[in-house]
């Protein structure tokens, strides 16, 4: 089968989850930020998700185990990088969080026996030098950590394993892998909002319109993302998905009103070069058919 559409989607759902940032720094404008902006956005969206995981409960089954660790990383992954975003340094954030790639190739070579090719290699170091040039690496940005730089750093390994455990619960249907990292990141937002005492404010009309759009918007990207992992090697999505940090450090660029400069397109080229490697498709080994002998 070939791996065009699901490249295509898996890109299109990281590009829109790199322009996230927008929404979310709205929210934080109008007091609706951290767990209790997650609790809100994948509260509605589990509406959705529990009957559908319900309906499929026999199809995964076999493999609830799989299921569950894509609820809790998929879920904790997304809950932790919401947050950041929202309340930290967008550039900063995505740096940490893009570390993801290292644990993706590596967590599917030790976890899944992937190939871990000269290629795949190759492409990795490409899409890090280019995610250094993007974002203009300095003693600046690689100063102590923060709790949001943690909150970045334990998103990009959550989704990482989120990812690998989307590849290995190769039973489990579409719907119910796109869905249960909502209803992961619901019930840590459910369960860290009294504990933080930190709970929604009064919503107005907009605000919950806006929140109901948003919550579209995740499940579609959402959607695409996990269509993707799911028929690509868990390496070679780790690369593509890059564009998610390209999309989110120039429009972070655009958006603040700062030049976009020549190192961050060299940059971005660098991240889409080295996407075009991963997906690139591997030569088959050659069979030699020997004549028998007369």
């Amino acid at each position: 089968m070939t791996t065009l559409l699901p490249q295509v989607l898996l890109v299109t759902g990281a590009v829109a989850w790199g322009l996230g940032w927008l929404p979310l720094h709205h929210f934080a404008s109008v007091g609706l930020v951290g767990m209790p902006l997650v609790l809100l956005v994948y509260g509605l969206l589990s509406l959705i998700a529990l009957p559908v995981l319900w309906r499929e409960r026999h199809a995964w089954a076999a493999q609830r185990n799989g299921l569950l660790a894509i609820a809790i990383c998929g879920g904790g992954a997304t809950a932790a990088l919401v947050t950041a975003l929202a309340t930290g340094d967008v550039v900063r954030v995505m740096l940490l969080f893009y570390l993801a790639p290292v644990w993706g190739v590596l967590g599917g070579w030790l976890l899944l026996g992937e190939r871990l090719t000269a290629l795949r290699i190759g492409a990795l170091l490409v899409a890090m030098l280019g995610i250094a040039l993007t974002l203009g690496v300095s003693r600046e940005l690689i100063r102590p950590l923060s709790g949001n730089d943690w909150l970045a750093l334990a998103a990009g390994l959550g989704f990482s394993l989120n990812n690998l455990a989307t590849r290995a619960a190769d039973r489990v249907p579409l719907a119910s892998k796109t869905l249960a990292p909502f209803v992961g990141s619901a019930l840590i937002a459910a369960v860290l909002c009294p504990l933080l005492s930190d709970y929604p404010p009064p919503l107005s009309l907009t605000l919950s319109w806006q929140i109901g759009l948003m919550a579209l918007g995740w499940l579609l990207s959402m959607a695409a993302v996990q269509y993707g992992v799911s028929h690509i090697e868990a390496g070679r999505a780790a690369v593509l998905v890059v564009f998610e940090l390209v999309a989110a450090v120039l429009s972070s660029a655009w958006f603040g009103s700062q030049a976009i400069t020549p190192h961050e397109w060299l940059g971005a080229a660098l991240v889409t070069f080295a996407a075009l490697i991963a997906s690139w498709p591997e030569r088959p080994a050659l069979t030699v058919i020997r004549s028998p002998s007369l």
